[in-house]
């Protein structure tokens, strides 16, 4: 028998839940919830037999439910989980899962009252060129890794809809920051010791729509992000995804979601040069490696393959529902990756790192 679920907010994000969920054996969307007629009408145009409802209250009242998904604005996620714990319903909810950590410390109270499960649609663990930084990290294919990369650049600088609006929840820090914040803690093992970040209004009057992110961990590895929705280049596929993993046997770069790159090494290390070196133009400094590389000393790899699909956080959501695997976004996760963001803002406001896990 499936699950049945309803959808609170059909939006962009919305629309496509409700797809997933009857896309799947194991569930089925029986009901949407959107304060917005027009919404309303596009789920009846597309499903005439699904009820629709303006108010949540009264779609709990009228529906029997296995559990929800909420993706509403990022302001309405508290009151709806609540609603949602009060009413014993298991609970997905989009991200940001919350404000504050405050916020969600109050949200898991009531989860765990009403005993129900939750977890938050971290769905971008499973993108290809996470996946393919993934398995450099883990396999070790760069060697001792040092230092991550991770950009995503844009053109339009404006943003668009509740998102323009901080009362909303706006701005692209929760908008994008959580995921790219969570695919670095979920891929980087041990304590997290200093973050480092600014934070910017560069287009945007409300909400921010730049951030660099400094993650300083435990291991010794440095993770960068960077983040801006007017940053600007002409060279090809500039406003896509960018990856730069660097290592002590060499580095990976990876463009596009969909992944392409090379990982990239020398044949030989350039011997030290003993006493006096050469001080000729050729010589290139005394590091000697800032010049042209010899023929042959630069080779590189295809990148690894992998088989992932976002639908593949749904295999695990419902694997784990009926017992069988463990839910793979764990509340603990949830939690640290808003302590991170916390950090950030504190470290934007105050221009200085913040120690975290020390």
């Amino acid at each position: 028998m499936a699950y049945r679920y309803a959808v609170i907010g059909y939006g962009f994000i919305g629309r496509r839940h409700v797809d997933t969920l009857k896309s799947f054996e194991e569930s089925d969307c029986v009901a949407v919830c959107d304060i917005n007629p027009r919404r309303l009408a596009e789920v009846r145009e597309k499903y005439p037999d699904m009820p629709v409802y303006e108010s949540a209250n009264e779609m709990f009242a009228n529906e029997s439910l296995d559990g929800v998904i909420i993706s509403a604005n990022n302001n309405q996620h508290k009151d709806l989980v609540l609603l949602a714990a009060q009413n014993g319903v298991n609970i997905l909810c989009e991200k940001p899962a919350a404000l504050s950590v405050a916020e969600f410390d109050e949200m898991m109270d009531a989860v765990d009252k009403a005993g129900v499960s939750f977890t938050v649609h971290q769905q971008r663990r499973f993108d290809k060129d996470f996946a393919t930084v993934e398995r450099c990290y883990k396999e070790g294919l760069v060697g001792d890794i040092y230092t991550i990369q991770s950009s995503l650049y844009g053109y339009n600088g404006n943003m668009h809809d509740w998102h323009r609006f901080k009362a909303e929840g706006g701005g692209m820090l929760y908008d994008w920051g959580v995921h790219l914040i969570d695919q670095i803690l979920y891929l980087v093992e041990g304590k997290l010791n200093t973050v480092y970040a600014d934070v910017r209004n560069v287009i945007n009057k409300e909400v921010d729509d730049y951030f660099k992110i400094i993650l300083r961990f435990e291991n010794n590895v440095t993770a960068e992000i960077e983040l801006g929705t007017y940053f600007l280049n002409d060279r090809p596929d500039w406003f896509e995804r960018h990856w730069f993993v660097g290592g002590n046997t060499g580095s990976m770069v990876v463009d596009k979601f969909e992944p392409q790159g090379a990982i990239v090494r020398t044949t030989h290390l350039l011997e030290n040069v003993a006493d006096d070196q050469d001080k000729s133009a050729a010589s290139y400094g005394p590091t000697r490696s800032f010049g042209v590389p010899a023929p042959g000393l630069i080779v590189s790899e295809p990148l690894p393959k992998v088989n992932v699909s976002q639908s593949d956080f749904f295999v695990n959501y419902f694997n784990a529902l009926a017992g069988k695997e463990d839910m793979l976004v764990t509340p603990q996760q949830v939690r640290r990756v808003l302590s991170v963001m916390e950090a950030c803002r504190e470290s934007a406001r105050t221009k200085r790192s913040v120690d975290f896990e020390l």
